[in-house]
């Protein structure tokens, strides 16, 4: 990694991956990143379930409606789970800890997706947490926050350039509503 910058502004979520496994030196670093997340009150909440069985990912493909296609064609998944039972703040915990896991993977030159799956549902309207949990055989007092897909980037595969950045959104002292053009 040249800077935690160059880290940031040159990752994308990627959705087309090339056929190839990913080693599984590189599996465990993207995996002990998220372990070294940090979690309120050292909870450790989170749990996580890698998926690297090319049937098992073509199935997860379908665990919602839309945005999870590219599951069947990433080398590797790691479904994202807290334990709703032991931390009221579980969603965050595992939030951080997949965010840790994609920047891990882009500082390996890995590209990676966040697929959501808590409050999502299927095609056919089935909850999306539950379809994966059966699939896994994941306990019920597991939330299913995401799936986080990894693999190799298609050179192929542009990227959509990012537009500027949106200092607009930041607010110094006090929230500031934006001018609406039409109502001044």
């Amino acid at each position: 990694m040249d800077s935690f910058t160059s880290l940031i502004t040159g990752r994308r979520s990627t959705r087309k991956f090339q056929d190839k496994a990913l080693a599984a030196e590189e599996m465990e670093l993207i995996l002990k990143a998220a372990l070294m997340a940090p979690t309120s009150k050292s909870a450790y909440s989170w749990e996580f379930v890698v998926v690297n069985d090319a049937d098992t990912l073509r199935q997860l493909a379908s665990c919602k409606k839309n945005g999870a296609t590219f599951l069947d064609g990433c080398s590797s998944a790691v479904v994202v789970l807290g334990n709703t039972t032991s931390c009221d703040v579980w969603i965050e915990d595992a939030s951080i800890a997949s965010i840790f896991m994609q920047l891990q993977a882009e500082d390996l030159g890995i590209g990676s997706c966040w697929c959501q799956v808590r409050g999502r549902r299927t095609v056919i309207g089935q909850d999306s947490e539950e379809f994966v949990r059966d699939l896994l055989g994941i306990p019920g007092q597991f939330g299913v926050l995401s799936i986080i897909g990894f693999g190799y980037k298609d050179p192929d595969c542009s990227h959509v350039p990012k537009t500027g950045i949106k200092w607009d959104k930041v607010h110094t002292s006090k929230f500031k509503t934006p001018v609406d053009p039409l109502q001044a």
